[in-house]
């Protein structure tokens, strides 16, 4: 395709260039570029089609960089690239490796945060507008946060306290009608109110707040759109402009299911269908599964998920069939592990199913409210894994040092299928201590072992016996260990003692101490940050022991766009050069 317009330009400057009643067109090449991308190399599908006449208009009217732009979550920012000099990435097949899937400073400096979490936009927002009033700055500060992120208790901290400045803070709301699935809160019916009197209801939750506000009914409309910032542009105080879109707009098969077409794999853009079809077992469909089958007999279990059921399986129909048993507190995961130790002290039996990336947020919450008051609640935690999101903002490898120093939480990671069912029911049927459960992300792999289903205290499974070196490799490294137990044992002659540990939490020092007899070197894998990890529990057990100790796993780094088997060479996590290290000492 001809891209007549977006092949011009080079950053806002350009988009101002281009008469108003040619935007449309201009509308058109960026769908049509997003089409190319996205049918080749899969991302955020049905955000950034509904943001499109949106950004046009933000950036016909404002002034990016000196009108700041903080966007949430960033899921909707590819319009937003490409009218910022990065179109090369959409347009040419030769250049989608130059930009990420969100917003980063290191791109461009029209991106103030990288930013892939969500609800942050309004108090970053608020902090670039207190800054730019105390050190004398100028220009617009901007949030745009979309409707289901509105549910995240940090924007509405944020809201809260926007409504009390006394300075430019324009908070554009991107009303789409939906999260990634459906919205859930009581705040949706003030927002379906609003858009069904065109903003003029009485009942107005941003007023309430003491927020200026207005409101937009053709959120694709780029004329109106641009007609309501121009009025708002320079304002002296704080300003919501509630914009009601069309998530996907442009592609039917997106308009009409707006929950599948959040994110989109590579697909055929006639059918619809994925390029790249996975036939074979996942953890979703297991747990999905399990969980319907456990329900047929025991109705007090409560899955409970924070906007991402996808992610753990839970698609409309198995949450159509799990009733009240299924609980989605929107983008709220503090609310939903709070309500999970509550459902716990009620006699329920609760699970918290989301990402690892998503469970940074509850720190405080496991701590306090679950493992303080020692709730039986288990967080199912997808992700948590060099082998699952790669992204600087998603990669779930802090998980281990973050949940296990945590007093009082068990955090178990399971090696293969059966093993993980087993863990999946120990933690439903046990009362009496909070439980993370890793869910593996090295594929479906099944027991080469026996299964144990006793898991009161840390007993390690010891796989095979052997002498000299031990190798304790936990849940998605235990594959790993196996392979470096076998290379050693070629290499050296010697057959390699080979440990399940199962646990990120406790120490089996029994089995610790039985290693001291016959072996001199103590290998730990673990899918995880080193520091404050499992292997360094180890290592300090060990501390005055005659024995040497390997850790291996991540540093406490950000790693970002992760290339798996890069960044396990870069971390000597292969057979050939774990062998190497412990031969050399």
């Amino acid at each position: 395709m001809e891209y007549k317009y977006l092949n011009s330009i080079n950053g806002p400057e350009d988009v101002k260039k281009i008469p108003e009643d040619k935007l449309p067109e201009l509308a058109s090449e960026i769908r049509e570029a997003l089409f190319n991308r996205l049918t080749k190399k899969g991302g955020h599908f049905g955000p950034n089609f509904g943001m499109v006449e949106m950004t046009i208009a933000l950036h016909y009217v404002f002034e990016s960089p000196k009108d700041r732009f903080v966007f949430d979550v960033a899921h909707q920012t590819y319009p937003h690239k490409m009218l910022t000099g990065r179109a090369k990435a959409y347009i040419d097949d030769a250049h989608f490796g130059d930009v990420g899937g969100f917003t980063n400073p290191a791109e461009s400096e029209h991106d103030m945060f990288y930013i892939g979490h969500t609800s942050t936009s309004v108090s970053l927002a608020t902090g670039l507008a207190h800054g730019r009033d105390v050190t004398g700055g100028k220009g617009n500060v901007v949030a745009i946060i979309g409707d289901g992120s509105l549910s995240g208790g940090e924007a509405l901290e944020g809201l809260d306290y926007a409504g009390e400045m006394k300075t430019n803070l324009i908070i554009v709301v991107n009303d789409n009608e939906q999260s990634i699935a459906e919205n859930h809160g009581g705040l949706y019916k003030n927002l379906a109110e609003l858009r069904k009197s065109g903003g003029a209801c009485e009942n107005n939750l941003f007023r309430s707040m003491g927020l200026d506000y207005r409101y937009v009914e053709e959120g694709n409309d780029v004329s109106s759109l641009i007609k309501a910032f121009k009025e708002v542009k320079d304002i002296d105080h704080p300003i919501v402009v509630h914009v009601h879109t069309q998530k996907g707009k442009g592609y039917p098969r997106a308009e009409e299911n707006r929950e599948s077409w959040h994110w989109s794999p590579p697909f055929n853009r006639e059918t619809g269908e994925p390029l790249f079809k996975w036939d074979g077992e996942s953890y979703n469909s297991i747990f999905a599964e399990h969980i319907l089958e456990k329900l047929k007999s025991d109705s007090s279990i409560v899955v409970v998920t924070a906007a991402v059921p996808g992610a753990v399986g839970l698609s409309q129909d198995v949450r159509s069939k799990m009733g009240n048993n299924y609980v989605d507190v929107g983008i709220a995961e503090e609310q939903a592990t709070a309500m999970c130790s509550g459902i716990a002290k009620a006699g329920g039996k609760p699970i918290f199913a989301t990402n690892a990336t998503f469970a940074q947020r509850v720190y405080d919450q496991m701590t306090q409210d679950v493992s303080l008051n020692k709730s039986a609640v288990t967080l199912h935690l997808s992700s948590s894994s060099v082998f699952g999101m790669g992204d600087a903002t998603h990669i779930g490898i802090s998980a281990i040092g973050m949940f296990s120093n945590i007093p009082g939480l068990v955090y178990m990671s399971p090696t293969s299928k059966e093993e993980y069912l087993a863990m999946l029911d120990y933690s439903i049927d046990q009362n009496d201590h909070p439980v993370v459960l890793a869910v593996p992300c090295d594929g479906v792999n099944h027991a080469a072992y026996p299964v144990c289903t006793d898991f009161d205290g840390v007993k390690y499974q010891i796989c095979e016996k052997g002498e000299d070196v031990a190798i304790l490799a936990l849940g998605d490294f235990f594959n790993l260990g196996r392979a470096v137990a076998e290379y050693i044992g070629e290499k050296s002659g010697k057959k390699v003692t080979l440990i399940n540990p199962r646990f990120a939490t406790g120490l089996d020092e029994k089995t610790l101490d039985s290693l001291l007899s016959n072996h001199k070197t103590i290998v730990t894998l673990e899918d995880g940050i080193l520091d404050g990890g499992f292997g360094q529990k180890v290592a300090s057990y060990y501390g005055d022991k005659d024995v040497k100790v390997f850790n291996y796993g991540f540093e406490r780094k950000f790693y970002d766009g992760v290339i798996v088997n890069e960044v396990m060479e870069e971390r000597r996590l292969t057979p050939e050069l774990i062998y190497e290290d412990i031969k050399s000492k």
